[in-house]
């Protein structure tokens, strides 16, 4: 089959080199059972390789299951991946199989794999080597057979130093490399998934497509893009959701872009002196609810769109991406300076007095971290540690919070993982 037949099937936008060798090695290795490993940053697209390896392949009529292992926690992980027998431990009120029981014959993409503890490692090496595991609390040995095909933005190599991960699961699963070139190494491809992005944005939401002037397009491809396409994919849908204007130019693109993840000096000039910087702490206040109303608005989109999906797992796949979006966005803005000119306009509109009030400094935080830190225990401090409840008035993922908890050493406000 053509790699632009493979381009239209599985909705892949680019032609650079890299990105079409990556594809190439997929097709070629899709008629074995080789163990690969997809490597490559976050948001690059690394979950369509497992797509198709296992489409072209002689298991794509049996069972495709896409896990996510950083979204396992520790305590169940077992369980999950290799099932458990009734009373094997607290809340096991009935025998359960696990993913490698239900893919037997077909295929498990295991997502962020450097994210498994040890000792999941030496089950799953087993099961690699001998198609054998056990069920947790179980001692009868059953048999599967899985094709593994495996994904990391870790650098497993300094895993295995740091001790973090088994070397002798390294090889087995990394029989054949795949590495997907992160956005920024993709330069030509970058317009054409902006002009993918607002086309499918424009065509779902009945609006004009949005369009960039040349100043912009020059912006777009030199910008260091660290969230990759999946961060191209938010600001497009934000930009078109949000400018009246359907050309877009440079200014304009400039306020959608964090200005501290960029280090290519050729980039035009963003603001960055002192003199550009929030220099009053109730402009510093109304940016941070602001971005707090974005990601609760970015959150209903991710919600809606898992009360639209199915129920397979290649779809669970995708919504579990799609989940990780309110972090790239939280974390891009974590400490960051905030340019002048992404002050809302209705900051912009007061009076020179109102925006000179004195406040003792000792009383302003400038850090936009330290602000997300006190409403994040503010708000778990409300809700009597309630993460659920906290995180819906957060407007983040309960994912994000936890994490959030573990920075901050909150152990007395995290529930217990069973």
């Amino acid at each position: 089959m053509e790699l632009q037949d493979i381009k239209q099937r599985f909705d892949i936008v680019g032609d650079d080199p890299r990105l079409n060798d990556a594809l190439d090695t997929a097709m070629q290795v899709a008629r074995t059972d080789l163990a690969v490993l997809v490597t490559g940053e976050s948001g690059v697209g690394k979950e369509v390789i497992p797509q198709i390896i296992h489409q072209y392949s002689a298991r794509k009529h049996n069972t495709y299951i896409a896990i996510n292992c950083g979204s396992i926690p520790e305590g169940t992980v077992d369980s999950e991946l290799f099932g458990h027998e009734k009373g094997a431990f607290t809340g096991a009120v009935e025998t359960k199989k696990g993913y490698f029981e239900y893919a037997d014959g077909g295929t498990i993409f295991l997502d962020e794999i450097a994210e498994l503890p040890v000792s999941t490692q030496v089950r799953l090496l087993r099961v690699l080597q001998t198609g054998e595991f056990y069920k947790v609390g179980s001692a009868k040995v059953q048999k599967t057979n899985v094709r593994v095909v495996a994904a990391t933005n870790v650098n497993l190599e300094k895993a295995i130093k740091e001790g973090k991960f088994r070397e002798d699961l390294y090889y087995r699963i990394s029989t054949v490399p795949v590495h997907i070139p992160a956005l920024r190494e993709r330069k030509g491809d970058i317009y054409l998934l902006f002009r993918k992005f607002a086309a499918d944005f424009a065509e779902k939401y009945r609006m004009p497509v949005i369009r960039l002037g040349h100043d912009a397009q020059v912006l777009l491809s030199e910008y260091p893009w660290p969230g990759n396409i999946r961060q191209l994919m938010s600001i497009v849908q934000r930009i078109s959701a949000l400018e009246e204007t359907r050309e877009i130019s440079a200014n304009v693109l400039r306020k959608y872009l964090p200005s501290t993840t960029i280090s290519n000096d050729n980039l035009p000039a963003l603001a960055s002196k002192d003199e550009d910087m929030l220099s009053n702490g109730k402009i510093l206040l109304h940016m941070i609810m602001s971005l707090k109303k974005e990601l609760a608005s970015l959150k209903e989109k991710v919600d809606s769109l898992a009360s639209g999906q199915g129920t397979t797992a290649m779809e669970t796949s995708r919504f579990n991406d799609f989940e990780m979006v309110d972090d790239i966005v939280s974390s891009s803005f974590d400490e960051a300076p905030v340019p002048a000119d992404v002050i809302p306009e209705d900051m912009t509109e007061e009076s020179p007095d109102s925006m000179n009030d004195e406040v003792p400094a000792e009383e302003i935080s400038f850090s936009i971290k330290d602000k997300n830190d006190e409403m994040i225990r503010s708000c778990l401090l409300k809700h009597n540690g309630n993460r659920k409840k906290a995180a819906a008035e957060l407007g983040i993922s309960e994912r994000t919070l936890y994490r959030k908890i573990d920075q901050l050493g909150l152990e007395g406000k995290k529930k217990k993982r069973k």
